[in-house]
């Protein structure tokens, strides 16, 4: 029965007593629909901030005003606001109701802090995207094709943490 199934997963909480069991049975009872539907957002919202520096690089070497730089203003306006913002949202809504799930996030352990600390990472990089974006549609980009190469790596470095932090719940 998915009931007992769900229960024996760790830092799930099973199906609580009593009559209609509320929302803490509702959240237990969705959790693992929850869980699925955070990591899809994560993943878009993950193309979103590893494709975004990619397209800046590019951007550099485009004669500012010209075709190619306009068509990569568009590209970056549409990842930006169309995958990127929403499925950021996504993640954080859907994140937020994991965390209220009762027994799902041990608070007093370390991981889901490193995790948390990950996160606010990629809060600030996806904000620093936004300012970029900007710059570029602006024509006040400031910035080489060498410092957007490095700020790529870091949105993998958050996921690794994440991930780490997550799956393995190492302390």
């Amino acid at each position: 029965d998915a009931g007992r199934r769900r229960a024996a997963l760790p830092g799930v909480v099973p199906r609580m007593p009593g009559p209609g069991g509320g929302v803490s049975a509702w959240l237990a009872a969705a959790y693992p629909w929850v869980k699925a539907a955070h990591i899809v957002a994560a993943i878009a919202w993950m193309a979103g901030l590893l494709y975004l520096p990619r397209l800046f690089v590019y951007h550099c070497g485009a004669r500012p005003g010209g075709e190619a730089a306009r068509t990569f203003e568009v590209m970056e306006r549409r990842l930006l606001r169309a995958i990127a913002t929403p499925a950021m949202l996504a993640t954080l809504a859907f994140g937020l109701v994991l965390a209220a799930t009762p027994g799902a996030v041990d608070w007093s352990a370390g991981w889901p802090w490193v995790k948390l600390a990950a996160l606010a990472g990629l809060f600030v990089l996806h904000g620093l995207d936004v300012v970029w974006v900007r710059s570029f549609a602006a024509g006040r980009n400031r910035r080489s094709a060498g410092f957007y190469r490095a700020v790529n790596e870091l949105p993998t470095l958050a996921m690794i943490a994440i991930v780490a932090a997550a799956v393995v719940e190492p302390f």
